[in-house]
């Protein structure tokens, strides 16, 4: 089946003159085909100085694209070529699921839905301003469910486009097109023309219920970012800081700490490497769309080689018996990607300010410190200090007890303390140390550049990480070298060469240290959402990263972002409710499908 002519499709939605001087346009798109529509309409949008700040565009596809057709199909068009190129090269390795790919510097994120076209319209957490909508007048009866399951995306007034150029109610039964308008007109979507027409808005008579989907009432605010207080400079508080400022936001991020990434987050070297388990549970899920992200992140905004590299990494599943090589992996160095979000314009960063209280006055809250200080005062408040959130939020109770029922759904936070081990490496070293990260029981890291601010250090000087351990029983009040010891004794199991060619360093004590305390939940997953129960809420939260804050830190950003903003969601709604941060009475805050 040829694609339709995307021109149809913006022509019948009134694109581009509908989506002009808006913050923000959201598309809906039954199919992707071979991506010709979303590289037509992001031309468009290109081309257009008024077009919105930011294009949202998700779309379905009952297989993953393949790359090949996606540029044989755009290779007749050359203005598209070049985007085409931008499109394949993120549409690698996915597999059936959500995959959120951000373009033309995050200012357009496309939101490929990889499957069903009907159980993913039920998975989706969003109001569409237009709707592209392709489905085969031949089953009348599918066609009928699927303009159901997407009514539930539409707000009043959305306007859809189908690709067929007559819906004329009153045609013979014979006409192909017959069942498809009579579906659309049950379903509320009504056409002010008596001709043919393909040109559609929803408009049911009916008086739409707000509990459909209590989330569409936050819709509006993608049209108004406002000003937003983050508590904590690690890879949480960076990343949604750096998310809000994408959209528009003007953010203050304030630290106790006098530069960002003091704690946990500035780990010198960590992995992104995905959780895999047999039944590919949610958290397996959601590691990969999570690497996914921050991948798109270190390509924008890092040096390639110094500060981060797609190495793959390999997995010690069962030592000595069976390994997984990951190849969407790599090593980064967070607190360079926690600095690069921290630059963005729109993020003040505000340094030595110890958090103590948060207090509502009026329509903002007010951030004092211990003796009463006011440090900051915003609209919008985002807890990303880790396990510093928990004292914050217990005191808050204390003057808004309202709140209580809703903190006690909250998982509780604590702190694990980690150590890594590191040393300068040698270059006799080289040949016996593995050229790619290798992770199982605890995980080692060779080559990687030492930064260039790091003193006495050389253009080519490396070092080698092992570790972190993870204190649990006896580690946790142990002293420095037990914990490098631990590293040790886990190293030498997981790679006895490796292990052979860094004990003196270890034996001799010449080994380096570098040790923080992560954050984590009882099931060790992140906290992602909204904390009070307005329509329109103030208090958000994003934090309990535990070890693998590189993976989920991105991720969170892009859910917590869309949340505030009436956005596409990056995940499933049935994914993203084990994300929610009230979760923990087993009476989720998100909607049910």
């Amino acid at each position: 089946m040829l694609e339709p002519a995307p021109h149809t499709l913006l022509q019948g939605c009134g694109l581009p003159q509908a989506w002009r001087d808006q913050p923000a346009w959201r598309i809906l798109d039954t199919d992707f085909h071979q991506g010709l529509r979303f590289l037509h309409t992001w031309h468009t949008w290109l081309a257009d100085a008024q077009g919105p700040l930011r294009l949202h565009y998700v779309v379905f596809s009952p297989h993953a694209p393949r790359v090949d057709a996606l540029l044989q199909t755009a290779a007749t068009y050359p203005e598209l070529q070049v985007l085409a190129q931008a499109l394949a090269d993120e549409c690698l390795d996915l597999s059936p699921g959500f995959h959120r790919l951000n373009l033309s510097q995050g200012h357009v994120l496309l939101t490929l839905c990889v499957g069903d076209t009907q159980a993913l319209l039920r998975e989706q957490q969003f109001a569409a301003d237009c709707v592209f909508l392709d489905l085969p007048e031949a089953a009348a009866e599918s066609c009928r469910w699927t303009i159901k399951a997407l009514t539930r995306c539409c707000h009043r007034g959305t306007r859809l486009a189908t690709t067929s150029t007559s819906h004329d109610s009153q045609a013979p039964l014979a006409h192909p097109s017959r069942p498809l308008a009579v579906w659309l007109k049950q379903c509320g979507f009504e056409t002010n023309t008596k001709e043919p027409s393909n040109q559609w808005s929803y408009n049911p008579s009916w008086t739409l219920k707000t509990t459909r989907n209590p989330y569409l009432a936050r819709a509006a605010q993608a049209a108004h970012p406002s000003d937003c207080v983050v508590i904590g400079a690690g890879l949480a508080g960076a990343s949604a800081a750096a998310a809000l400022a994408r959209r528009g936001w003007q953010v203050q991020v304030l630290d106790a700490a006098a530069t960002p990434a003091a704690g946990a987050s500035g780990l010198p070297v960590g992995l992104m490497v995905p959780h895999v388990s047999a039944d590919d549970n949610p958290r397996s899920q959601l590691s990969r769309s999570g690497i996914r992200l921050t991948v798109q992140q270190a390509k924008n905004l890092l040096r390639a080689g110094r500060d981060w590299a797609m190495s793959g990494v390999l997995e010690h599943r069962e030592i000595g018996i069976s390994t997984l090589w990951h190849p969407v992996a790599g090593w980064i160095k967070p607190a360079k990607l926690v600095q690069a979000w921290l630059a963005q314009t729109g993020i003040h960063f505000v340094p030595h300010a110890l958090v103590a209280t948060v207090r509502r006055e009026g329509d903002v809250w007010v951030l004092q410190n211990a003796t009463g200080q006011m440090l900051a005062q915003a609209r919008h408040v985002v807890f990303a200090n880790g396990w510093g959130a928990q004292p914050l939020l217990d005191d808050l109770q204390k003057t808004r007890p309202e709140l209580a029922q809703r903190f006690a759904r909250l998982p509780t936070l604590h702190g694990i303390r980690g150590v890594l081990s590191w040393g300068r490496q040698q270059p006799e070293q080289a040949a016996t140390l593995p050229a790619f990260p290798v992770n199982g029981l605890g995980s080692l890291i060779c080559h990687i550049p030492i930064d260039d601010d790091i003193e006495e250090s050389s253009a080519d000087a490396q070092a080698w990480y092992a570790g972190a351990t993870y204190a649990t029983g006896q580690l946790i009040a142990a002293s420095v070298p037990v914990h490098h010891q631990t590293n040790f004794d886990k190293l030498r199991t997981l790679l006895p060469t490796a292990a052979q060619t860094l004990s003196p360093a270890f034996a001799t004590n010449r080994v380096e240290t570098w040790q923080g305390i992560r954050c984590v939940t009882p099931d060790r997953l992140p906290v992602v959402g909204p904390l009070d129960d307005d329509v329109s809420p103030s208090l958000w939260i994003s934090a309990g990263m535990g070890s693998r804050g590189l993976n989920f830190s991105v991720l969170c950003a892009e859910l917590l972002a869309a949340q505030m903003g009436g956005e596409p969601w990056p995940l499933p709604v049935s994914l993203a409710r084990h994300l929610d941060a009230l979760r923990a009475l087993g009476r989720p805050s998100m909607p049910s499908r």
